[in-house]
């Protein structure tokens, strides 16, 4: 596993880009940063929600960027972390001179039937602004990051990320997928100051969750400030040893993964992997050993 104590330090985030800012937990990451006193770019499509967000941030005393931008399409995807990177100025129109921390909250779920009943358009369009989105995000923010010796990544996934669904298998496998981008991101990065989370939220109330089946009459739901609580943490460095884990706000804070990643022998801790039939299973150290 990687040891945080023998690459670069990397410094607080002073910079975030937060997509899916226009409602929900991306929203309630965003004004989070902000009160962390990071300043913040708003990516998300709806301009005229985010003007209202970027407002609420500002009224913080931080500075807001608005990005009316698609997350699968890379046209806009690329003017818009451009823009976030340009130069900082007195204006609210400019940028913030470069993005420290990325935080991919877009998403959507699709109709809750197993796959055979899904519709194919409905289905790839959940893989492209699950995935895709992240992807393209990363792909344009994360060589400025690594040109200034670092930064980090954080990706809203699921416990779907983790765990199999017998509905909505779009949103199960980019979930799942989306780990995996993640963990390749920590991989071929981290020794160059590249540190990155994969964080479920649980079960957040938003406008996603009231739409599910799986929901109805749900009366519990996790606290946002959990999310909030944990990016906040990790945008200030307090837990780039947990570099390429998954984590889960329902039970893990930032002072329990300080202390476990303090304690954690595993090579391959809080990651994916194929999990081996039984102790006799001739792969079983192939599979858990790296």
């Amino acid at each position: 596993m990687a040891d945080a104590t023998s690459t670069p330090h990397v410094l607080p985030a002073r910079t975030a880009l937060v997509t899916g800012a226009s409602r929900g937990i991306g929203r309630a990451v965003a004004l989070g940063l902000a009160r962390a006193g990071l300043d913040v770019a708003l990516l998300a499509r709806d301009a005229a929600r985010l003007e209202e967000v970027a407002a609420e941030v500002r009224a913080i005393g931080r500075s807001a960027l608005v990005l009316a931008a698609e997350v699968a399409d890379p046209a806009q995807v690329r003017d818009a972390v451009a823009r976030a990177e340009a130069p900082a100025g007195p204006a609210d129109t400019d940028g913030l001179g470069g993005v420290d921390l990325l935080v991919n909250a877009a998403g959507r779920i699709d109709t809750e039937v197993p796959l055979w009943e899904a519709d194919p358009d409905e289905w790839w369009s959940v893989m492209e602004t699950n995935l895709r989105g992240p992807f393209l995000l990363c792909r344009e923010v994360v060589p400025g990051m690594l040109a200034r010796g670092g930064g980090r990544v954080v990706d809203l996934n699921s416990g779907s990320g983790s765990h199999d669904m017998v509905d909505a298998s779009a949103y199960n496998v980019s979930k799942t997928a989306l780990m995996r981008l993640g963990s390749h991101l920590h991989a071929a990065g981290f020794d160059r100051g590249l540190r990155v989370l994969e964080l479920a939220p649980g079960v957040v109330q938003t406008d996603m969750t009231a739409s599910m089946r799986s929901h109805e009459g749900r009366t519990e739901w996790t606290p946002v400030e959990r999310t909030v609580d944990v990016v906040t943490a990790f945008a200030r460095g307090e837990l780039d040893a947990c570099s390429g884990w998954f984590v889960r706000v329902s039970h893990d804070t930032p002072g329990s993964l300080r202390e476990l990643a303090a304690t954690t022998t595993a090579p391959a801790a809080r990651r994916l992997r194929v999990q081996p039939a039984g102790p006799d299973d001739g792969l079983r150290h192939v599979l858990t050993g790296r």
